[in-house]
């Protein structure tokens, strides 16, 4: 299969990229540098150098592919419309290549659009997201509403992704090595979390398998709260670091709508995703700490 792909070299695009060349696909990625070019090349992909803000650097080699999967996130004050113009052009080229040939569009969302909820939440759930989404759920009704003969369109919600040096539980433990993790509120909100490696094999499968449409939740539902994770994190290092929680409301003042997601308190349910075959291989950070601790630093040293 021949995909393309945006956010190539992102936390989980760059996982994607990984799963899809396991899986043998043919990939095509959007990256913005020449570094990153380079070496996804060295890998046999396929690099396309360009910006999603500038339609004419890539619009033309998105041509003729079987899959299009929108992993990119930017992270500018225009991200709501560069997202939305990302999504018109992918979805304008899918469907012309559905005249001729199946085709699927793969978008990414995002578990924070749900909002709290004290009862688990599936794929049914009714989004219910802060300022910080509050556009998120238009967009995907977007991709969802295109699906036609021959174009099937799916979103994919992450939760709280793990695994490697980047992401929120990666900054956990990042801070825990110096000494002091600040918690956000009490502590005691659930986060629904995924590893890398398992998240992108659901990309993959939604991407290829044929009956694979709508939303699809990729957590490993093991219902950590975050005062769980952290201790467990705390508990495998020599030296244990001071947690101080931070109230919400001092929280904001630095991180603004980022720290209204950070409290979410979420149990989220993927029986769609399972019933694609899908299985996590992880199911919780705080019995995994050593392992991801060692991710952590190969991935620190490689970095360097």
């Amino acid at each position: 299969m021949r995909i393309f792909l945006t956010g190539a070299t992102g936390y989980i695009g760059s996982a994607v990229v990984d799963a899809a060349l396991r899986a043998n696909h043919h990939l095509t990625a959007l990256v913005r540098t020449p570094q990153a070019a380079d070496a996804l090349a060295a890998r046999g992909v396929t690099p396309v150098l360009g910006d999603l803000k500038v339609l004419k650097s890539y619009r033309a080699a998105t041509e003729g592919h079987d899959s299009y999967i929108h992993a990119a996130a930017d992270s500018s004050p225009k991200r709501e419309e560069v997202d939305r113009k990302t999504i018109d052009t992918l979805m304008s080229i899918a469907a012309a290549r559905a005249k001729v040939s199946p085709v699927s569009f793969v978008y990414t969302s995002g578990i924070w659009v749900l909002g709290s909820n004290a009862q688990t939440m599936d794929e049914t759930a009714q989004p219910n997201p802060g300022q910080l989404l509050g556009w998120r759920p238009a967009h995907e009704q977007l991709v969802l509403q295109a699906a036609a003969p021959n174009l099937r369109t799916a979103v994919i919600r992450p939760g709280v992704v793990y695994g490697g040096n980047r992401g929120i539980v990666s900054d956990l433990l990042k801070n825990a090595q110096n000494g002091l993790i600040r918690v956000i509120g009490t502590g005691e909100n659930h986060w629904p979390l995924v590893y890398d490696r398992d998240l992108a094999d659901l990309y993959v499968r939604v991407a290829s398998m044929p009956a694979a449409s709508g939303i699809y939740h990729a957590n490993d539902e093991g219902d950590e709260t975050v005062n769980a994770i952290v201790e467990g994190i705390a508990g495998h290092l020599s030296m244990k670091p001071d947690v101080r929680h931070v109230p919400l409301e001092e929280a904001r003042k630095k991180l603004g709508g980022y720290a209204d997601a950070l409290v979410l308190d979420q149990r989220v349910r993927g029986p769609r995703a399972r019933a694609l075959g899908w299985s996590p291989t992880l199911h919780s950070v705080g019995t995994n700490v050593p392992r991801l601790l060692e991710e952590f630093r190969r991935a620190q040293e490689r970095a360097a």
